[in-house]
């Protein structure tokens, strides 16, 4: 699953149409899942959806808008567990579309226990972030606690032994794109814009 709803109110853009070089973020990250292996894809728009679908190629994947992105990431967790109703999909990878640093490897390591009660964590330098591997068992739980800004965090710090940890430090870079700062460190640009009729 990738989470490309966010506004960018930062950046001066939605972050699924930022660009790195001539292609966007979000197209970007679908290749990195395809690479992966990651079987079923689900991108969860919000913020300029529309352009964002005008843009990008998103057919590899099942597209959901979340019409309440600007209530924060929780809501998009949502949006996207509810899409999966292919009772065989035993596990989700999560992952935000604002990581240019992600690399396939990453994802392959954290999905490398596709089981419906696993809990899974990429750590950089210990500390845990993106990508996360839910099991199903635990996506009704997730769906409730997940709110706002801090997305699946209540439901990860209530159930923090359960989770397991995985090194990808040496494989990827864990930052998310969140200033212009990290913006001018990737490379990434604003798409130009439209002049109104």
């Amino acid at each position: 699953m990738i989470i490309a709803a966010g506004g960018g109110r930062r950046l001066g853009s939605p972050e699924a149409l930022l660009r790195q070089g001539d292609r966007l973020l979000v197209s970007c990250m679908i290749d990195t899942m395809i690479e992966a292996g990651c079987e079923q894809l689900v991108v969860v728009l919000g913020a300029a959806a529309d352009e964002v679908r005008a843009a990008a190629d998103l057919s590899p994947a099942t597209v959901v808008v979340n019409r309440a992105s600007g209530a924060g990431v929780g809501s998009s967790i949502r949006a996207g567990l509810a899409a999966l109703a292919d009772e065989r999909v035993e596990a989700v990878v999560v992952v935000p579309v604002d990581m240019p640093g992600l690399t396939a490897e990453a994802v392959r390591r954290v999905a490398a226990l596709p089981y419906p009660d696993v809990l899974a964590c990429a750590t950089y330098d210990g500390l845990r972030g993106y990508p996360m591997l839910f099991g199903r068992r635990h996506w009704a739980g997730i769906a409730t606690l997940a709110s706002a800004d801090i997305g699946a965090r209540p439901y990860l710090l209530a159930h923090k032994d359960q989770i397991v940890d995985i090194a990808c430090d040496s494989v990827a870079d864990g930052n998310r794109v969140d200033t212009p700062e990290l913006m001018a460190l990737y490379g990434l640009t604003v798409p130009p814009q439209r002049v109104g009729v």
